[in-house]
């Protein structure tokens, strides 16, 4: 950690500006497989408030979420937990997948990073967002950055005046192999400074 601290804010005034005036941001762990990945479906345009309100009526309602749960669960049954038409496609997409052993998520550990994209992709509704949270939460790799989530760009532009997903990149290159850190203190800074830490 000290190492990663000391290469981003050797590198950039800007996050060397919130580490130390803001404080270090919580790297937040989530369990690998299949549950977490339907969590993260459910939080897609919606607030994180919402999703976990969600997620936690799917829990109570059937008691674990599996793949074997999902597929033999009524639309209706999904619904009465909050779901969209839409993110019920996408569940059960995802768990019709995982039956029939077109994503396995153990074996997500002896993968590469592009490997395991190419797997998410295929499921519906699941884009870069989706696998760069994944990516960063459940497995924890060190050099992910999620630049289509609105608080890290809102915060790109507020900071670094950019505008374009080019200049945004180019300043997330300067993260590089460190972009997940840099990533977490750009969302720690996002709450601090709307009062929601």
């Amino acid at each position: 950690m000290k190492k990663t601290i000391t290469f981003l804010i050797s590198k950039d005034k800007k996050l060397k500006y919130i580490l130390e005036n803001h404080g270090h941001p919580i790297l937040q762990k989530r369990p690998e497989g299949f549950a977490s990945m339907c969590h993260i479906i459910l939080e897609q345009q919606v607030s994180i408030a919402s999703a976990k309100a969600c997620y936690l009526k799917l829990e109570n309602y059937f008691g674990k979420i599996t793949p074997q749960i999902i597929c033999n669960s009524k639309d209706e049954e999904l619904k009465t937990c909050g779901l969209s038409r839409q993110k019920i496609v996408y569940l059960k997409d995802l768990a019709t997948k995982v039956l029939n052993n077109e994503i396995n998520f153990e074996s997500f550990a002896s993968k590469t990073e592009q490997q395991i994209r190419k797997e998410l992709v295929t499921i519906k509704g699941v884009g870069n967002w989706s696998i760069d949270v994944y990516l960063m939460f459940c497995l924890q790799l060190p050099d992910i950055v999620p630049l289509g989530d609105i608080a890290i760009k809102n915060t790109l532009k507020e900071l670094y005046h950019c505008q374009t997903q080019e200049e945004m990149e180019k300043i997330s290159d300067n993260w590089k192999p460190y972009r997940t850190f840099a990533s977490f203190t750009i969302w720690h800074y996002y709450l601090k400074k709307r009062n929601k830490i």
